[in-house]
């Protein structure tokens, strides 16, 4: 099992992800964890933990029967472009749409080159692996269709199963099988300075990334406070475990804002480190409210916000952003609320309603109980856990061939001079033709008010 995350007590989502499959798998089977990455700090009783460089990956590639890989991994240790080994690929996370936010700033034609490499790992991986897992069915649907695009969709692998799930099944991320317990320590509450036994704390559950909209949260909380004075956010997770991580500018830009509203330490906190993995109950169990709040793009749409199944697990109501996967689950289980991106009036009304209604929380926490058995890592893991009872190679695996090199992408034009440049081309007449073809559905579907509501989220996203 190989990651480019780090290994601590402090971890994110891929190390997390990647620590859980190992204890599982290592129930069954010898296992090895190795990261690239030479932060490694953990140890386990069932399976072996290591950070490698190139002769320690080459030993391990001629013992191991199945190497499972996520992220980068194939572009840090190249040798295992060049296995016969059965290999998995961990496709839960798709880094690609992250990072057309993540280098948005970028200039050209680094941004596109960045964006040439992720998709140039992609297809390597796509043109080398046995067995592939993403996190949802929604998820699956796109990765089938560059499994397509690079031939793997064929007469061998569809013969072998019609379905494709012996190619590509759902294994999204999980939570323990256990109910959450507290360790004994104050996390917020009598420990941070500022948050008091009796205060209403709403707790953003991981990390604050370009993808992500903390100042909607934040604008939300300054609402709010007029009529909770007590309202508390915490934001569980600043500083990546990663020493080499940069804050993000979706954080500066958070920072900014509660300073300029005159928030900081008073209703709004930062918790400068990264809350240990086995300690994050008690953060989630001293919460109130739950919030996840994201922008409206295409990242949205593919994302599994790994931290809203905290939520879940602990049983905190949640108010979170629409357009995910989870969305669906919070509206269609009431476990929160769900409001559309980007609108503080909604969010702070959906935090000031759940405050307000000691009941309802009450009833969201029964209701998250049934919900979370269903992904407990026992439960999610068990298409990988039958793969690697009989590993084998895929159907295809005499006909692959390697994924063409990436050539240079077409940087975009110039701007033209707005004082007099030339005439829009095509591709600007498409745009407002695009434009004029949603306003016109949005009429369809709602008359006016949907008009003036979708020109509304426009003209913010635009701000």
């Amino acid at each position: 099992m190989v990651t480019d995350d780090v290994l601590t007590e402090s971890m994110a989502g891929p190390a997390i992800r990647a620590w859980e499959m190992a204890a599982a798998l290592a129930v069954r089977h010898e296992v090895v964890l190795a990261t690239t990455s030479p932060v490694c700090e953990r140890s386990s009783g069932t399976f072996a933990v290591e950070a490698c460089g190139p002769d320690r990956f080459a030993a391990l590639e001629r013992w191991c029967s199945v190497v499972v890989v996520q992220g980068y991994v194939l572009h840090h240790v190249p040798l295992l472009k060049t296995t016969d080994k059965v290999m998995v690929v961990d496709l839960y996370d798709p880094i690609f749409l992250e990072a057309l936010e993540l280098n948005r700033s970028q200039p050209e034609p680094g941004r596109s080159d960045h964006l040439a490499e992720c998709l140039r790992v992609f297809g390597e991986q796509m043109t080398r692996g046995d067995f592939f897992m993403c996190a949802s069915e929604k998820q699956r649907d796109m990765w089938v269709g560059f499994l397509a695009a690079a031939g793997r969709v064929n007469t061998a692998v569809y013969e072998s199963d019609p379905t494709l799930r012996r190619l590509i099944d759902v294994v999204p991320f999980g939570l323990p099988d256990q109910a959450p317990r507290r360790s004994g320590q104050p996390a917020m509450r009598a420990a941070v300075p500022g948050i008091g036994p009796g205060d209403e704390v709403v707790l953003w559950g991981g990390g604050v990334y370009e993808w992500l909209d903390p100042r909607t949260a934040i604008m939300a909380v300054d609402r709010v406070r007029s009529s909770h004075p007590a309202v508390r956010l915490f934001f569980l997770g600043v500083r990546h475990p990663n020493p080499v991580a940069e804050e993000s500018r979706a954080l500066t830009a958070a920072r900014e804002l509660s300073a300029r509203l005159g928030l900081t330490g008073t209703h709004v906190f930062f918790n400068e480190g990264w809350v240990p993995y086995e300690r994050r109950a008690d953060f989630l169990l001293e919460a109130d409210v739950g919030i996840s709040l994201h922008h409206d793009h295409v990242e949205t749409a593919y994302s599994f916000r790994t931290r809203i199944l905290d939520s879940i697990w602990a049983g905190l109501p949640t108010v979170a952003t629409a357009g995910d996967t989870f969305a669906e689950v919070i509206a269609g289980e009431g476990l929160g609320a769900v409001v559309h991106p980007a609108d503080p009036d909604a969010v702070a009304a959906a935090i000031a309603g759940l405050l307000e209604d000691p009941a309802g929380r009450d009833a969201c926490r029964r209701r998250a109980a049934t919900v979370a058995p269903r992904y407990t890592w026992a439960s999610a893991l068990g298409p990988l856990l039958d793969f690697c009872d009989a590993p084998g190679p895929a159907p295809d695996r005499a006909s692959l061939r390697p994924w063409p090199a990436a050539g240079p992408l077409p940087q975009p034009a110039p701007a033209p001079d707005r004082a007099g440049g030339p005439a829009p081309g095509p591709g600007r007449v498409d745009r407002w033709a695009s434009r004029a073809a949603r306003l016109t559905g949005a009429y369809r579907r709602g008359g006016v008010k949907a008009v003036a509501t979708g020109a509304g989220r426009a003209l913010r996203r635009r701000i």
